[in-house]
């Protein structure tokens, strides 16, 4: 199944002509989650072609305005369109209690099913297909990183299949189900004929000091999403309101294991990100600037 992972919002706390605030949309056959919902993104969405409608989750790394001030605008827009599915929207503690706040100060007939829930660590959703869950970070409020992880499928071999002198059909499927048939008198077993394929993984860490929990979310991912509001040069102020430097999310890129690293929400003080890139690419080499609308396919 393709994944496609779409870049909404780039900058970071200031939009800039170029980069609206934080904003990730994940599609993956019939599911849309939208990580984070800075101002402006349901724009953003129209302008990549992206129905609201297609949302089905939204994921809320933590509620500085930066990251949620699209939220009432796309709500609104959601309702209006007559979205007809349940929206599971989900959060760091006192996600509830801001989602009610901020109901209050906005005028608009709800009519749409929305459950909100409040996530600590680990596991919080998971089907057939994949998983997703979620750590603590180090910031000013509670943040979440998040993790999605296709579970691994098994495919079938069909060199192997044509050597029992098998064809299509639906005992193919039950093989594929990790079950033992019976052909021609001989009993096939799932490993004789079919193989395991790894499903993929996605981090995407937000605002945050770098710390432990960075390590253990992108260990083996095949796409780390990382902020890097800052090069090196200014990891006094990254301190300061703790965020991370290009340099330290390539080190995480780099000790966990990574494929590939793409960086995101940055500073508005950077004209162009040039600097950001060498900051990082001293330490780890596969990386890719985000620029908004920019779409990857793994």
């Amino acid at each position: 199944m393709i994944m496609e992972i779409v870049f909404l919002g780039t900058a970071s706390m200031f939009p800039t002509k170029d980069r609206n605030p934080s904003a990730v949309f994940i599609s993956y056959g019939s599911e849309g989650i939208l990580v984070d919902c800075g101002e402006g993104t349901q724009r953003q969405m129209k302008i990549t072609e992206i129905r609201l409608t297609k949302i089905t989750r939204i994921l809320i790394s933590h509620w500085h305005g930066d990251h949620v001030y699209g939220l009432p605008g796309l709500l609104q827009s959601l309702d209006a369109s007559e979205y007809n599915k349940t929206l599971q929207i989900y959060g760091p503690k006192g996600t509830k209690k801001y989602f009610e706040i901020l109901g209050k100060g906005f005028v608009f007939k709800r009519s749409m099913d929305i459950e909100i829930k409040e996530v600590s660590e680990g596991k919080f959703f998971e089907n057939e297909d994949f998983l997703l869950e979620a750590l603590p970070l180090e910031h000013d409020i509670e943040t979440l990183g998040f993790n999605f992880i296709e579970k691994n499928k098994r495919k079938i071999d069909m060199k192997k299949v044509k050597k029992f002198g098998m064809g299509e059909g639906p005992l193919l499927g039950r093989l594929k189900e990790g079950k033992i048939i019976e052909w021609e008198g001989k009993k096939i077993t799932p490993e004789d004929v079919t193989y395991m394929k790894k499903g993929r993984k996605i981090t995407i860490i937000d605002d945050t000091l770098i710390c432990n929990n960075c390590y253990r979310l992108a260990q083996d991912a095949d796409l780390l999403i990382c902020e890097a509001t800052y090069s090196s040069q200014l990891e006094e102020k990254s301190k300061e309101y703790q965020h991370m430097t290009a340099k330290q999310a390539a080190q995480i890129a780099n000790k966990a294991h990574v494929k590939k690293l793409i960086l995101t929400h940055f500073s508005a003080r950077y004209k162009n990100i040039q600097e950001i890139e060498e900051d990082a690419r001293g330490i780890f080499d596969n990386i890719i600037c985000a620029e908004d609308f920019m779409k990857i396919y793994i």
